[in-house]
């Protein structure tokens, strides 16, 4: 069987020295390239590839976030491509089909691609591929956000992460909040997404609700001792008695 791959890496040297290895082997078909992350959803949900080789380290949407932001239906099997080892080991614990570190053999690329038609050779190891790689994908433990990748319609859009008032969540969906009021909608857990935003500027309010330390306008005490905040947004949002002791630590005490 011909085996149809992407390729995604912002480095056009180590995407034209990967694309080259891939053309001279037989049975594979490059059909597409993408310079950033973005590029990459757009083309594996346009090309519906077997394969698709992401490097890990790409600005804004990494091969991670592209992973993430990818409509779950097109989601071909997956090999990060890496330039460091401790990412590797990190790919490999995502349950993607295979790492390659950086300069990539003709060796290496041979087992990754070997590696993927066995998983294509079975649906069922393809199905579970997918639902594993995409629940590690969503758990892993990654670098701090400075942008976030959100999805509006087929573009995708990267909201400032400094500009976020509020993040409300509602079952699976969190819906986002920023200074000029607009809003926003990603499908990830909160504690994912919190784990990834700088601690010294947000607060959780409760276990649906987290916001902006400086967006932060007036705190009302409440009975029970819990309290009331209101956002520069106009926006009213509870405290959990739970939370309200880390919101007199961090707000009340002078």
């Amino acid at each position: 069987m011909v085996l149809r791959v992407v390729l995604a890496d912002d480095e056009r040297p180590a995407r034209a020295f990967l694309a080259s290895l891939l053309a001279q082997t037989e049975d594979v078909l490059l059909v597409g390239e993408a310079t950033n992350g973005a590029e990459a959803v757009e083309l594996i949900e346009r090309a519906e590839p077997d394969l698709a080789l992401l490097d890990l380290q790409m600005p804004e949407v990494d091969g991670l976030e592209a992973v993430r932001l990818l409509d779950k239906r097109y989601l071909p099997l997956v090999a990060f491509v890496t330039a460091y080892d401790e990412y590797a080991v990190r790919a490999f614990d995502l349950n993607a089909v295979d790492y390659l570190l950086k300069p990539v053999s003709r060796a290496r690329l041979a087992e990754t691609l070997r590696r993927a038609r066995e998983r294509l050779a079975s649906d069922e190891l393809r199905s579970e591929h997918g639902a594993r790689l995409d629940k590690a994908v969503g758990e892993a433990d990654v670098s701090t956000l400075e942008r976030l990748p959100v999805r509006k319609r087929d573009e995708i859009v990267l909201v400032p992460v400094a500009s976020i008032v509020a993040i409300e969540s509602e079952g699976e969906l969190l819906h986002i909040t920023t200074e000029k009021k607009e809003r926003h909608t990603v499908t990830r857990a909160l504690r994912d997404l919190e784990a990834r935003l700088p601690p010294d500027r947000f607060l959780r309010l409760s276990r649906s609700a987290l916001v902006s330390i400086d967006a932060i306008e007036t705190v009302s005490p409440m009975p029970g001792g819990t309290y009331l905040v209101t956002l520069k947004t106009g926006q009213k949002l509870a405290v959990s008695r739970q939370r309200s002791k880390d919101l007199r630590e961090k707000l009340l005490r002078f």
